[in-house]
């Protein structure tokens, strides 16, 4: 529809001092068209039937988002593109009801509609393409066996791979190893008794409630609670100090009350030292499986090595897997030659994947060669450079 407008040599108006019709000026016409134009342009962009203007305001966009196979759906952005990442990561969240973490790939011409990470909103534009890639948290595994030489906590991660595409930074699947994947709680979690600690102790915290009367323990009952107590406590460390100690006592005198020491300032203090046994015990035997956390800490092993029987090689603050045992089925001798193969894997270009498998393969490998050893740092970037690359540095953080 075009507007109509007024033939400009049929305009004329009327002069009535002189009484005749006449030709209006340059000023006047201009005064006479400007509004009809106005309206005229008004009426056009609010009835025109396909511009869609109406439906749309002045610097919105649209965008393409593929939610998966077979899913794709449209995103009107009313304001326009978000100027941050995060604020359009939390409007698709929000627009189709997404629960989990997520990042987005954007659809880059220049590489033949190739996906890549979206870094920066300024890579889009109106009409384009963006893709979703769900992050999935992956459960961490820890089992506790019956057998004091599994006391190690083992961690057995199904797959830590992130479901992504292959432009994605994966974190590679650790093989299973025998370490601990978590840190000292804030609240020390008292263990399940066996059933019969159970019953006693249950009674036992009842008559207390009603008058203050403390539970007599037998030896049996006794020896159950600081075994299963000082196993709990070796999932988060092997070497705990005595605040430690301290916390443990006085969470287990915090859930059975009845087990609270006469003549004791505190209630807990004899519980304090009894752990402090148990779990010196607790790794005695442990020594004797073949744990390596213990076993590294050895006056045999430090002997050979020539170094002072008090030097205790323990974690350091952050670190819950210090000293895991090799992959199972692997030797040192097996996984030296994964390091050799290694030195020319990263003389490789585009093989990121392969890097992140036989690193991850090789970290218990290499924790134990950073934690006997002690080697400078040069010696040690000569020996394994894929690990001072920022993807392997942060995958390291992750294992350890």
């Amino acid at each position: 529809m075009v507007p109509s407008f007024p033939s400009l040599s049929c305009v004329l108006y009327r002069d009535h001092e002189n009484d005749r019709n006449t030709s209006p000026s340059e000023d006047s016409l201009k005064a006479l068209l400007i509004p009809f134009c106005l309206v005229q342009c008004n009426s056009l962009v609010e009835n025109h039937p396909t511009s869609g203007i109406a439906n749309i305001t002045m610097g919105a966009a649209r965008l393409k988002v593929i939610l998966g196979e077979n899913n794709v759906e449209k995103l009107i952005l009313p304001n326009g593109i978000p100027q941050s990442l995060l604020e359009l990561v939390n409007v698709v969240k929000n627009t189709f009801g997404i629960t989990t973490e997520i990042r987005l790939q954007y659809m880059d011409q220049d590489f033949g509609n190739e996906f890549f990470n979206l870094n920066a909103t300024s890579e889009l534009q109106d009409l384009g393409t963006i893709k979703v890639v769900q992050q999935e948290v992956v459960p961490l595994i820890i089992t506790l066996t019956d057998d004091v030489s599994s006391a190690c906590a083992t961690f057995d991660a199904v797959d830590c791979s992130l479901q992504a595409s292959n432009n994605t930074n994966i974190l590679p699947s650790p093989p299973k190893l025998s370490f601990r994947s978590v840190q000292w709680p804030a609240v020390f979690p008292i263990p399940q008794f066996s059933y019969d600690t159970e019953l006693v102790l249950e009674r036992g915290n009842a008559e207390y409630k009603s008058s203050s009367k403390l539970v007599y323990l037998s030896t049996r009952t006794k020896s159950d609670i600081l075994n299963k107590v000082s196993e709990e406590i070796f999932k988060y460390k092997a070497y705990p100090c005595d605040e430690h100690f301290v916390a443990v006592a006085e969470a287990l005198i915090k859930k059975h009350p009845c087990l609270k020491e006469p003549g004791s300032s505190n209630g807990w203090y004899g519980w304090k030292q009894r752990l402090k046994y148990k779990m010196g015990n607790l790794r005695t035997q442990l020594r004797l499986h073949g744990c390596p956390e213990v076993a590294v800490n050895s006056m045999k092993s430090k002997v050979t090595e020539g170094s002072s029987g008090r030097n205790v090689k323990r974690p350091k603050r952050a670190e819950a897997n210090f000293y895991p045992s090799l992959p199972t089925g692997d030797t040192s001798e097996s996984l030296e030659q994964e390091r050799l193969s290694l030195l020319t894997e990263v003389k490789i270009r585009h093989n990121d994947r392969v890097i992140a498998d036989k690193m991850a393969r090789t970290f218990a490998y290499r924790r134990q060669e950073v934690v006997d050893g002690e080697p400078r740092i040069q010696d040690f970037k000569g020996r394994w450079p894929a690990l001072f690359d920022q993807r392997e540095v942060r995958r390291h953080c992750y294992l350890i």
